[in-house]
């Protein structure tokens, strides 16, 4: 397996960083309470990631020009 040539910036690209909000997203889910999950409509988390991750797909394929 090789590296990309600049892979210590990664943390730049809007690809890595819509996962990791991606991620985010759930972690918060499983972390407020019931009460509170049951005023936000079923589905929308599973939406809002699913839409961050294919975000970020989308960033990974595009060129973010001075991200180096």
């Amino acid at each position: 397996m090789k590296l990309v040539p600049n892979a210590r910036r990664a943390w730049r690209w809007f690809s890595v960083q819509a996962f990791v909000i991606a991620g985010a997203i759930q972690a918060a889910w499983v972390s407020i309470p019931p009460d509170m999950q049951a005023t936000i409509p079923e589905g929308w988390v599973s939406y809002a990631t699913m839409a961050v991750v294919a975000l970020g797909a989308i960033g990974r394929l595009v060129d973010q020009g001075g991200v180096t």
